[in-house]
């Protein structure tokens, strides 16, 4: 039998731990155990087990419930590979060396369970502006995180604005506050959130995708 598809489409052969198959697919050569978005699996190879973990603990759920933050997570133990995906949306891999990021949750895919995390607001975010909750890593691991389309890094060395549903990942050093432009129909974005930005202050890089998110089909009833 002879495919293209045997090709470049076959297993990666590395053995790093976390792994990019495709630009769209994760492998995770599992040794004990990795936290990642419930649902994600989409192939695994050897003695795997998934566990549904909520948000990680009550103070998180409570946070989860309050702000629809999209962080519900399963725990995946044990020794193979396995494959993760979201909606053939672009996989980057993040390594913390010590330090921390900030993390949309809604971009969040999988991550070493020995970094911390912890949802917190965005300071001066009224609850107008909506999606303004995000999930900070802290501590030496690997992330990765999901784009719709490729997404920019920019510099930020002045006063930055990134669409709120558009912003992936940042650096925790920024100060972030929310904008809200004047007018209430200003039509400078996408969705309910149009009107509100996130302002980035300080020293440090926002990621920003080609997106501001998928659009939710239109209910039947």
């Amino acid at each position: 039998m002879r495919s293209d598809l045997f090709g470049t489409n076959l297993e990666s052969a590395t053995t790093d731990r976390f792994t990019l198959q495709n630009p769209r697919m994760l492998r995770v050569a599992l040794d004990g155990d990795v936290m990642a978005r419930q649902g994600a699996m989409v192939a695994y190879q050897g003695q795997v087990d998934f566990a549904y973990q909520g948000s990680g603990g009550f103070g998180k759920f409570v946070k989860k419930a309050f702000t629809s933050e999209g962080m519900s997570l399963m725990k995946v133990s044990g020794k193979g590979d396995v494959f993760f995906a979201d909606d053939a949306m672009e996989i980057h891999l993040v390594n913390l060396e010590g330090d921390s990021l900030t993390v949309n949750g809604r971009n969040v895919l999988a991550f070493d369970s020995t970094l911390t995390w912890d949802i917190k607001r965005v300071e001066g975010a009224s609850m107008m502006a909506g999606g303004v909750f995000n999930t900070t890593f802290t501590g030496t691991g690997t992330i990765a995180i999901t784009s719709h389309g490729s997404p920019v890094v920019l510099n930020v060395d002045a006063p930055t604005c990134a669409d709120i549903q558009a912003a992936v990942a940042w650096s925790t050093s920024l100060t972030t506050s929310v904008r809200r432009t004047a007018g209430a129909s200003a039509l400078i974005g996408r969705g309910s959130g149009e009107a509100f930005q996130l302002v980035f202050n300080g020293q440090g890089f926002v990621i920003v995708q080609a997106s501001e998110g998928r659009i939710a089909p239109p209910h039947s009833h």
